[in-house]
């Protein structure tokens, strides 16, 4: 198995560039989702609490 991804990468030498680049695609479009859905949250939390200390009055 080790000779075989050897003999890969030696026939195909931009193809771990090209594994790396998908890679910091992925971790950039998950942290992107991740902290706009914390902002998505927060939002809906202090709209909530409006609602409710407007109800109280």
């Amino acid at each position: 198995m080790e000779t075989a991804m050897s003999d890969l990468f030696d026939e195909y030498p931009m193809l771990i560039f090209a594994l790396e680049s998908l890679l910091a695609l992925f971790l950039l479009v998950f942290i992107v989702v991740w902290t706009s859905s914390g902002k998505k949250k927060a939002a809906r939390a202090a709209s909530n609490e409006q609602q409710t200390q407007r109800k109280s009055q």
